[in-house]
């Protein structure tokens, strides 16, 4: 893991810490919150980033999900982001690039809770077609301008930085 932030490093201490308390972490029936793997994906060239707008949070977000008792964060990263935007071919870059702890609010059926949540860096194949799930309700490829006059979730900007970042020195 590659904590590059305050809030990142905050983030790990409070997901270790809240894994010790709670050994069923993995799992959704843990009501005070999960863990959930993410993917900052970039484009062939590194220099877009695709970016959801969720159905259900109605906010911008990076593709990702629950580990559903799968204890490898990466590939629950990679299955997620494969799921929902239909990229065949993603590749994870790095081990994880940033943390963050974030509440999904109450809903009918589910209580308020935490995602404790690794983020990845996937870089999409050359040429990649976009096939949007249920989970979505519009997908975007941008630079770091445009997420940043689409969003101004520290979080997702956080992470898409970090991206970006790592992306320009691997590229």
């Amino acid at each position: 893991m590659l904590p590059t932030s305050g809030s990142s490093e905050n983030a790990k201490s409070q997901i270790v810490d809240f894994i010790k308390n709670h050994p069923d972490a993995l799992h959704r029936t843990c009501l005070d919150g999960h863990l959930t793997g993410s993917a900052a994906i970039v484009d062939y060239t590194g220099k877009k980033i695709l970016i959801m707008l969720h159905k259900k949070l109605q906010i911008w977000i990076q593709p990702g999900g629950h580990a559903d008792g799968d204890g490898n964060l990466p590939r629950v990263a990679l299955r997620e982001a494969t799921e929902e935007t239909g990229i065949e071919g993603l590749e994870i870059l790095t081990p994880g690039i940033d943390c963050d702890v974030h509440t999904i609010p109450a809903r009918p059926g589910e209580l308020q809770h935490l995602h404790l949540d690794i983020r990845y860096l996937i870089r999409a194949p050359r040429n990649s077609v976009i096939q949007r799930n249920h989970e979505s309700v519009e997908m975007r490829w941008l630079n770091f301008g445009e997420l940043t006059q689409l969003t101004s979730d520290e979080s997702t900007v956080r992470l898409a930085k970090v991206g970006f970042e790592i992306a320009k020195e691997q590229f």
